[in-house]
C-alpha cells in the first residue's frame, strides 16, 4: 500500500513539472513532436528509476552523518554530506552517458532528433531534485526509492506527452499572434498545473476530513468542560450565600 501511494502521489500530486516546474527547459524545448517527446519522456523515465536508487544507497551508507559506521567505530563521527551534490550528479552524468551510448547505437533517428537536449538531461533539474527530493523526504527502504524514481519519471513523461500532443493540435488553431510559441504553452501548462492540484485530495482528503472531524469534537468537549466550570462556581456560590443566610 505504501508504495502505491508513493506512487500515484509522485505522478499526480508531486508531478515534477506541475507541482515543482522542474525540468522545463527540455519540457518546452522538445515537445514540439509526440515522437520526440516520448523518446525523451523514457530516457528520463530510465534515468530517474536508476540515480534515485544508487544516489539512495550513496546517502545512506556514505554521505549520512555516521553513515561510514560499517567500515569501523572510529568512523561514526565523519560527516560527509557536503559531497551530496557532487555524487549525485556524478552518479546522473554516468547514467546520462549509458543511455546516450544506448539511444545513438539502436536508434540514431531518435538521438538526432533530441539533439543536445539528450547530453542535457545530465542537468536536467528533474533529475537532481529526485535525488534531493529523495534526500529531504527521507525515504526509509530502497524499494521506496525505486519506486520514487520510477514514478517521478513517468509523472514527467505524461507531463511532456500532454504538451506535444497539445502543440501538434494547437498548431491548426486559430491562435492570437501575440500568444503563439510559447506565449500558449505557458498558458496551457498553467492550466494543466491547476488540473493537477485537483488530484492534491485524492490521498488526503480522507485526512483532513478526519482532522477537521477531530479538532471540531475537542472544541465542543472544551466548551462543555468551560460550561461545566461555570456552573460549579455558581453552585459554589449559592452554596455561600444560604451559608451566610443561615449564620445570619
Amino acid at each position: 500500500m505504501e508504495h502505491l501511494e508513493l506512487f500515484f502521489k509522485s505522478i499526480f500530486i508531486d508531478n515534477m513539472v506541475f507541482a515543482t516546474f522542474l525540468g522545463m527547459c527540455s519540457y518546452l524545448a522538445v515537445s514540439k513532436k509526440v515522437t520526440t517527446a516520448v523518446g525523451l519522456g523514457a530516457a528520463v523515465i530510465f534515468v530517474l528509476a536508476i540515480t534515485v536508487p544508487l544516489n539512495w544507497l550513496l546517502d545512506q551508507y556514505i554521505l549520512q552523518p555516521g553513515a561510514l559506521v560499517w567500515l569501523g567505530p572510529e568512523y561514526a563521527d565523519y560527516d560527509l554530506s557536503f559531497l551530496s551534490f557532487i555524487m549525485f550528479i556524478a552518479t546522473i552524468a554516468t547514467m546520462v552517458q549509458l543511455v546516450e551510448i544506448v539511444v545513438e547505437k539502436f536508434s540514431p533517428s531518435l538521438y538526432n532528433s533530441l539533439g543536445i537536449f539528450l547530453p542535457l538531461i545530465a542537468v536536467n533539474c528533474a533529475i537532481l531534485g529526485g535525488s534531493l527530493f529523495m534526500q529531504s523526504r527521507e525515504i526509509p527502504t530502497l524499494g521506496l526509492a525505486l519506486t520514487y524514481g520510477v514514478s517521478s519519471g513517468i509523472g514527467w513523461f505524461l507531463a511532456i506527452l500532454a504538451i506535444a500532443a497539445i502543440r501538434e493540435k494547437i498548431r491548426y488553431s486559430n491562435v492570437p499572434p501575440a500568444l503563439r510559441g510559447l506565449g500558449i504553452t505557458f498558458i496551457i501548462t498553467g492550466l494543466m498545473a491547476i488540473g493537477f492540484m485537483s488530484f492534491g485530495g485524492m490521498l488526503t482528503g480522507g485526512e483532513e476530513e478526519t482532522v477537521v472531524e477531530d479538532k471540531t469534537e475537542q472544541a465542543i468537549q472544551i466548551e462543555k468542560d468551560k460550561v461545566d466550570d461555570k456552573v460549579k462556581e455558581i453552585e459554589k456560590l449559592s452554596e455561600a450565600e444560604n451559608t451566610t443566610a443561615l449564620n445570619e
